[in-house]
């Protein structure tokens, strides 16, 4: 299903788009991600709508099949890319798990603002994207996935997160698709 519309108080999610991060093998052209997700993060701020900039700086502690990231991670591997353009009124939210919402204040700043839909890119699709997209569907939000700005390790990840989960935490839209809907929408 895709996209239908945006919530007049919509925020941006954008997920460790990160030095560290970007760095690493990825299965969809990492250059094009971050530049769909810096397009929609301008066309937010010009709308006055809130820009939440994520970054992941530690995991969490707990053991594991398969080895993990553990932090802390040296600044340069936290530091948001710099085509991202953080600007003084976005938020930044730097977490220690998958999802954006546990142990941060992403959700009292959401409510605060007003907010009742979510907009996520990101990087991992099937981590930090699908974690926080699945919190804030839980929290009540709606939630819409700009697909082509995410990407993930493996095309298998991806797909899967895309085609099986996302369809039941909200809507689905490339980023066009996306800004069109930021145009339709009546503030």
């Amino acid at each position: 299903m895709a996209a239908t519309r945006l919530d007049p108080k919509t925020a941006l999610i954008v997920i460790d788009l990160q030095n560290g991060i970007i760095a690493l093998p990825l299965a969809r052209p990492v250059r094009e991600v971050v530049a769909r997700a810096a397009r929609l993060a301008e066309a937010f701020r010009r709308r006055g709508l809130p820009v939440v900039l994520v970054n992941v700086a530690g995991g969490a502690p707990g053991r594991t099949e398969q080895a993990g990231v553990r932090g802390p991670f040296p600044d340069a591997f936290t530091e948001l890319v710099a085509e991202l353009d953080r600007q003084p009124q976005d938020h930044l939210v730097t977490k220690h798990t998958w999802g954006a919402f546990t142990n941060t204040d992403l959700l009292d700043h959401l409510r605060r603002e007003g907010v009742t839909q979510v907009v996520i890119a990101g990087v991992a699709t099937s981590i930090g994207v699908e974690s926080t997209a699945r919190q804030a569907y839980e929290y009540g939000f709606n939630v819409t996935l700009a697909i082509d700005a995410m990407t993930d390790r493996t095309a298998e990840a991806h797909d899967n997160s895309i085609q099986r989960i996302f369809p039941r935490l909200g809507e689905t839209a490339e980023t066009d698709a996306i800004l069109a809907l930021l145009d339709a929408t009546k503030r």
